[in-house]
């Protein structure tokens, strides 16, 4: 794993913490974590306060997903392009008479 993904897997683990925190002071109405911070009022940025989380969320939202679209593509394994080619088709294929068996086993 080089250098550039693990910095983007640091970059992605931040977002998502900041996504959690981000959907959980917003408040829906009274009730919510919203107003653990801010004293019960939605004033936390001002008369705006919602319209600033929620467009804040919604940047942080995007650039969880593009960050992860970007993890797959860089983590993506080479040559891997199918299940079935990577499976190696050994098999061996015996032909067994099972009626023949009994009949050949030695009698006692």
């Amino acid at each position: 794993m080089g250098i550039i993904s693990i910095i983007l897997l640091v970059i992605f683990v931040i977002a998502a913490l900041l996504l959690i925190l981000l959907v959980a002071l917003q408040s829906d109405g009274s009730s919510g974590l919203g107003g653990v911070f801010g004293g019960g009022s939605d004033s936390t940025f001002g008369g705006q306060g919602s319209k600033v989380l929620t467009k804040i969320t919604a940047i942080v939202g995007g650039s969880f997903l593009v960050i992860a679209l970007l993890l797959a593509v860089i983590n993506k394994g080479p040559g891997a392009d199918t299940l079935l080619d990577s499976v190696t088709s050994d098999q061996v294929q015996e032909t067994t008479e099972w009626w023949n068996d009994a009949a050949q086993a030695p009698q006692e």
